[in-house]
């Protein structure tokens, strides 16, 4: 199979080295290149690429507001955010966008293309506890919840709901198994029906959910 990527980012530099290094994979192909979140939406919505690369900070419509409509639009092309991170507070936000990670943009090329081919089958390149480290970053960024129980919770079991608690602050599969004594499979198994229960993409928008429903608190 051969992984389709659109590049977006406002630097054409950026934007041919992307481009190089993807076409020297025999998985991989550059479908399309946007300089702007306008014509990322476009360009998404007409290729229908696997994959985004998504600069944050783009002219006009900028790299958040992007992710949410390709998301919104392209059920099966996932986006990775291309951000600074250290300087770039905007991050959470394109993940609560739906963007299934992030990336920066000094990654090494292999790196790059080992993020793509996980977001590729269904997983996020964040690692959890780079996650919770990111999501603790962004603290001040997220909103905060209101008093009302998130309905949604009423779908999950009491092991699933224990399960995400776990997600959310930060536990890789493997250390969840082994804090609610599961089998790594079983772990694997409850958060896959999370997911499906919640309606959300992957881990990120759980950890996400965890923290803006208040199971767990960025302490």
């Amino acid at each position: 199979m051969t992984i389709r990527v659109l590049i977006a980012d406002d630097e054409a530099l950026l934007r041919l080295a992307f481009n190089t290094v993807l076409e020297a994979q025999p998985d991989m192909a550059a479908v399309g290149e946007a300089e702007d979140g306008a014509q990322a939406i476009r360009l998404a919505r007409e290729l229908r690429p696997d994959i985004v690369l998504m600069d944050v900070r783009m002219p006009g419509t900028d790299g958040i507001e992007a992710t949410r409509q390709v998301v919104r639009s392209c059920p099966g092309t996932r986006v990775l955010i291309l951000t600074t991170f250290d300087l770039d507070e905007y991050a959470f936000a394109g993940l609560k966008a739906g963007a299934s990670g992030f990336l920066l943009k000094n990654t090494r090329p292999e790196e790059l293309l080992t993020a793509i081919r996980h977001v590729a089958v269904g997983d996020a390149v964040i690692s959890p506890r780079i996650t919770r480290r990111l999501l603790e970053k962004f603290r001040p960024h997220i909103p905060e919840g209101g008093t009302e129980r998130d309905e949604r919770l009423s779908r999950l079991s009491a092991r699933e709901h224990e399960v995400l608690v776990q997600v959310g602050a930060g536990l890789s599969n493997s250390e969840i198994a082994a804090t609610l004594y599961l089998a790594e499979a079983t772990v694997k198994s409850h958060l896959g029906r999370i997911l499906q229960k919640l309606e959300l993409r992957d881990r990120i928008q759980a950890v996400i959910f965890a923290y803006e429903s208040r199971l767990i608190h960025p302490t």
